[in-house]
């Protein structure tokens, strides 16, 4: 698969990357993968993924938020901050923000709270949302509910839920990102269902890379660190599910990148 692909989400200042991000680059260029979103979860870390866009500004951009998982160590004096991380012209997306409550690291009060912070922020800085839930679906439905009129439409980040959660986020207006759980035997079966459902004008692809390696790539890589030279493989075996040309689902799902992230802009 050669046609170009767009990874819209990988964490690409995780430091498992600190020995070879460039290689990991360009075996991503080499791949067809030729742009992509570097997730950022904490203002520390959304800094770090403005500084690689910054420096890799054709192949590069950045999303500015506050995981659910670091909610509790967000005080009120950081809000300027955020807002200034938001509205870097490197970011494309506000988040990654959002609700977890199976690890629950943080108190689900807490986690509210900056979500609801950062919808806010969203919805006058007039950037899309790159979204996370976990076993929190009816608080998050909800809160998003009250905020959409006013928000700028976003993404459902490494979607692993069931048809019933596709069909609410879809019908809130919501783009739906596919990673390689897709193709995990064990865990991400219903997925195939899943896709099928997902309209071709709303599906986007990512790795969330170094987490989620493609349980059924052979041969079985040494490493089980993901990255995006592997978005390919994910990208064939959602096609395969829809009955799709994979090059289809791929131009498909960039088109789908440009219109929500208005990016990249050719």
């Amino acid at each position: 698969m050669t046609h170009s692909l767009i990874d819209i989400g990988l964490n690409l200042t995780h430091d498992s990357f600190d020995t070879d991000r460039d290689a990991l680059m360009q075996r991503a260029a080499e791949a067809g993968v030729t742009h992509m979103i570097v997730t950022g979860s904490s203002p520390a870390a959304s800094q770090q993924a403005i500084e690689l866009a910054v420096a890799y500004p054709d192949t590069l951009r950045a999303t500015a938020g506050i995981h659910p998982h670091h909610a509790s160590g967000f005080a009120a004096t950081d809000v300027d901050q955020l807002r200034a991380l938001m509205t870097h012209p490197s970011v494309v997306a506000c988040g990654e923000c959002g609700l977890d409550y199976f690890r629950d690291f943080s108190p689900r009060a807490d986690q509210e709270h900056v979500f609801r912070l950062q919808l806010e922020l969203a919805c006058v800085i007039g950037k899309p949302l790159f979204l996370h839930q976990r076993d929190a679906h009816d608080a998050f439905i909800a809160i998003l509910r009250e905020y959409w009129p006013r928000l700028h439409g976003g993404v459902a980040h490494c979607f692993t839920a069931g048809l019933a959660e596709a069909r609410a986020y879809l019908d809130l207006g919501l783009y739906i990102g596919i990673t390689g759980w897709l193709c995990d035997e064990r865990r991400g079966a219903h997925l195939k269902e899943v896709v099928r459902y997902i309209p071709r004008d709303r599906l986007l692809v990512e790795t969330d890379a170094p987490y989620l390696l493609p349980r059924d790539l052979r041969p079985k890589p040494a490493s089980r660190r993901n990255e995006p030279m592997h978005l390919p493989h994910i990208v064939s075996q959602i096609a395969a599910c829809r009955n799709e040309d994979a090059a289809a689902v791929a131009n498909a799902t960039a088109t789908n990148t440009r219109t929500l992230f208005g990016w990249p802009n050719t």
